[in-house]
């Protein structure tokens, strides 16, 4: 065994590897460093906070639950009928959205392009941000709301239907196609039977997001319980608000325990 062999050192990186590393690392430090400077931490804000945040739970403690009956109850009802009706919109329009962008059915690459414009338009935009171009649209209330809930649904939708359809088996499609069955026959035979746990799962998956977001987008006027916590918000109501909160995590919490339910029963 020669010296070379015996002296061999063994090291966990190359010294290339170590340069690379030490480079990104470096270079997270800068961006963190310019990032806390472009936001402007007043550190006596930051100190404070504790403090602010104490007395702000003890203006909040107790909950006003006299108040649910006639501030809050319905605000929450409209929640859920605009998550609801947005999930439904959404899928509505994610469907043929969805078979356009599959490949395997569509065999146009325009169509199969203009789907993937359309999916990721609808994803690359906030469900805030619909909810704002829809208030000016429509104005304010449950409309707009349920607008900007299914717009903003389509891209997820479609995007997970579509990658759906061009995973399906070929085999019962092609012995359809032999056999001469039309194309409504194709899809709801050969395809569908497929899709089927994928779409059930997708829908509610969606509903289940769409519960959270529906209770965000009446801070900007789109109705539901958002609406009710931002007047309370404004008229400084801290119990209320304490309320409203209490009623949102609830039924988020619901909404998960249901979709799980459901889950398992369907899928």
């Amino acid at each position: 065994m020669t010296d070379a062999q015996l002296h061999r050192k063994w090291e966990r990186f190359t010294p290339a590897q170590r340069l690379a590393r030490f480079t990104v690392f470096l270079s997270m430090a800068v961006l963190l460093a310019v990032s806390m400077r472009t936001v402007s931490v007043i550190p006596e804000f930051l100190w404070d906070a504790p403090q602010q945040m104490a007395d702000l739970f003890r203006r909040m403690w107790p909950p006003d639950t006299a108040s649910y009956a006639e501030h809050v109850h319905s605000a929450l009802i409209e929640t859920m009928n605009i998550a609801g009706l947005g999930t439904i919109l959404a899928l509505l329009m994610a469907l043929p959205v969805g078979v356009m962008g599959a490949s395997n059915i569509v065999r146009v690459p325009a169509l199969n392009w203009l789907s993937k414009l359309i999916l990721v338009s609808s994803r690359s935009v906030n469900t805030l941000v619909w909810a704002i171009l829809f208030v000016a649209v429509f104005g304010p209330g449950a409309l707009a709301g349920t607008v900007a809930i299914g717009f903003r649904s389509v891209g997820f939708c479609g995007k997970l239907l579509s990658e759906a359809l061009e995973e399906c088996d070929k085999g019962p499609v092609e012995a359809l196609r032999a056999a001469g069955a039309p194309w409504p026959s194709i899809f709801l035979k050969g395809y569908w039977p497929q899709i089927a746990p994928a779409f059930w799962g997708i829908t509610l998956f969606r509903w289940d997001i769409n519960v959270r977001e529906s209770a965000v987008i009446g801070l900007v006027g789109a109705g539901g319980i958002g609406v009710a916590l931002d007047t309370a918000l404004n008229l400084f109501r801290w119990q209320q608000v304490a309320l409203i909160l209490l009623c949102i995590f609830a039924v988020v919490i619901a909404a998960e325990v249901v979709v799980t339910k459901i889950r398992q029963r369907i899928i």
